[in-house]
Formats: C-alpha cells, sequence, structure tokens
C-alpha cells in the first residue's frame, strides 16, 4: 500500500535558504524511530531563523526493529521516495544497504543514539544553519559559503 501523505496548503512561498529535513517518527512529536520500523517521515523546512510543518508521510507497511528484512518486500523503497527534496534524514538508525540508497536519491541521513523531541532537532538544525552550514549542505543548498552568509545577514 503507497504511503498516504498530508500537505499543508500555504499561501506563503518557500522559506528563504531554508532546507527539507524528514524526521522518523512514531508519534509526530519525537524522532523515535528506525529507518525502516518508521511509521512515519515529519517534513519540515528549516531556516537559521524559522522552522516549519511541511508534510507528514505515513506508512503502513514497515519493518521491525530487529534489522532483518522481509526480502520478498520492498518496503524501503516508498521511504526513499518520500524524502524527494529533503537534505537531511533524521532517524534512530539505518541498515547499510538502506543508507546507502538513501544517499543516492541525494538525502544526507543523521543517526541520533536517544530518542528526543522534534522541536530539539529543529532548533539544532536552526542552529547549525546560523553558524554556517557546514559544506554538504551548503552543496545541497546550492550555496557558497559566503551567498549563504550574505543571504542570512541580508546584505
Amino acid at each position: 500500500m503507497p504511503p498516504r501523505r498530508l500537505r499543508l496548503i500555504d499561501p506563503e512561498p518557500a522559506m528563504t535558504n531554508a532546507l527539507k529535513i524528514a524526521i522518523a517518527t512514531n508519534d509526530m512529536e519525537n524522532l523515535n524511530a528506525h529507518f525502516g520500523s518508521a511509521r512515519n517521515f515529519a517534513i519540515y523546512e528549516v531556516s537559521a531563523t524559522a522552522a516549519r510543518f511541511v508534510e507528514a508521510v505515513s506508512f503502513e507497511s514497515v519493518t521491525g526493529q530487529t534489522a532483518k528484512h522481509d526480502d520478498e518486500v520492498d518496503r524501503i523503497s516508498a521511504k526513499v521516495e518520500a524524502l524527494e527534496g529533503c537534505a537531511l534524514m533524521f532517524v534512530l538508525a539505518i541498515g547499510g544497504p538502506s543508507a546507502a540508497r538513501v544517499v543516492r536519491a541525494g538525502v544526507h541521513p543523521i543517526k541520533r543514539r536517544d530518542p528526543e523531541p522534534i522541536a530539539a532537532v529543529l532548533a539544532q538544525v536552526q542552529e547549525m544553519l546560523k553558524n554556517g552550514p557546514p559544506p554538504f549542505l551548503r552543496k545541497a543548498m546550492g550555496l557558497s559559503r559566503g551567498s549563504f552568509i550574505d543571504a542570512e545577514v541580508g546584505q
């Protein structure tokens, strides 16, 4: 069964110098899921000064958190496709083959050791953007370091 999508219809244009991030979650409040077993991805646009919810993608067919997958049922492709347009994905864990597919799709997976509130993840991404994104993020955003700083400062 294909994933279900809930998108906000917002008359405002996309945020300037923002990136889309996906957070693996089972409750839409916390980063608390492994990639394969995540029931949802909460997708946000994040800039150095703001963050806004964009979309929730829900999956009915998920793997267990046993690190063993059913080879006859491809649950991973729908998840990789759901990440389209995202620069980062936060998860508690992701297997090597899945991580390779995510990276090939242009998304940088970030593993966290422990569950944490989505609000904390958003604040950490904003802080990283305020201090100048690392090279892999500047590339994902299509910016050089100078152009990012100039745009954020308003010069």
